[in-house]
């Protein structure tokens, strides 16, 4: 067994400085996530399945944090398998599971490849990778786990259907290890942001859609809010504007069939021009 000792506060004489894990780190909210942690202390294993991960590493070097990189698709169970190997070298102190990817359109007329790589990506790492390190964690008897859901886990996807009920696993997912793993010394955190100023809704092919135009939340400060709330231990979050967080309290008591309507307006193909009417 790891005999891990708890981790001084970053900063203290002769401390270890503790080691964040941040998957899907080249961009976006990874990018900020990982930001976050090297300012405040830690140092960084990064992965991405591009060559961006390396420019990131680079510019979070700036910190003056150690930065390692794991270039690897997690949608490859090889991949997943590298990350863990790197994590345990390390003792990982937190984790947190960011990698993830969208696909819109008509679930009848969108392509099943495209399906498959949110599930491979969304559920399927996620779970692997989170049973990896959550053994190691419990094992040393401390840790945290830091999970990137959403505001679209409270609602059915009209036009999202398989990413809507991805981010849907991952927070049922989450509360689920909450509850197991209370007396552990490990928390489990999930973060819910809304839409969110990054790559997403191009590589989901979703730049003709109302949500794909609309004003969004600045990934820097859906990140910093995650982060504080991974850092004290807080359960779950809705992260972003005002807006966003009010969205995320009408969602939980708004009627599913309202819910799926009014995501239908959002997501649909063609409703983009709408934002000019």
């Amino acid at each position: 067994m790891n005999t891990h000792h708890s981790t001084p506060a970053p900063g203290e004489p002769g401390s270890r400085r503790p080691v964040a894990l941040v998957t899907g780190a080249s961009r976006g909210i990874g990018l900020e996530l990982a930001r976050e942690f090297a300012e405040h202390g830690y140092d960084l294993l990064i992965n991405a399945e591009d060559e961006a991960v390396e420019t990131a590493a680079a510019r979070l070097r700036e910190t003056g944090a150690d930065v390692r990189t794991v270039r690897a698709d997690l949608r490859d169970p090889d991949g997943v398998a590298q990350v863990a190997a790197a994590a345990a070298r390390l003792a990982v102190d937190v984790a947190a599971l960011n990698a993830g990817v969208g696909h819109g359109g008509a679930f009848v007329e969108s392509d099943a490849e495209g399906d498959r790589e949110v599930i491979d990506l969304n559920v399927t790492s996620t779970v692997l990778l989170a049973k990896e390190l959550l053994r190691r964690m419990t094992e040393r008897g401390e840790g945290r786990m830091l999970f990137t859901s959403s505001v679209a886990s409270l609602a059915p996807g009209s036009f999202n259907a398989v990413y809507n009920a991805s981010k849907s696993f991952v927070q049922s997912f989450a509360e689920a290890l909450q509850e197991e793993l209370k007396d552990t010394g490990v928390t489990v955190t999930s973060f819910m942001p809304g839409p969110t100023d990054t790559d997403f809704f191009r590589r989901a092919g979703m730049e003709d859609t109302k949500i794909g135009t609309m004003s969004k939340d600045d990934p820097a400060e859906v990140a910093r809010q995650a982060f504080e709330a991974v850092t004290k231990g807080r359960r779950k979050v809705v992260t972003g504007s005002a807006g966003t967080k009010a969205q995320g309290t009408v969602q939980k008591v708004m009627p599913d069939k309202v819910k799926g309507l009014f995501h239908r307006k959002m997501a649909e193909p063609g409703t983009a021009e709408d934002e000019s009417q």
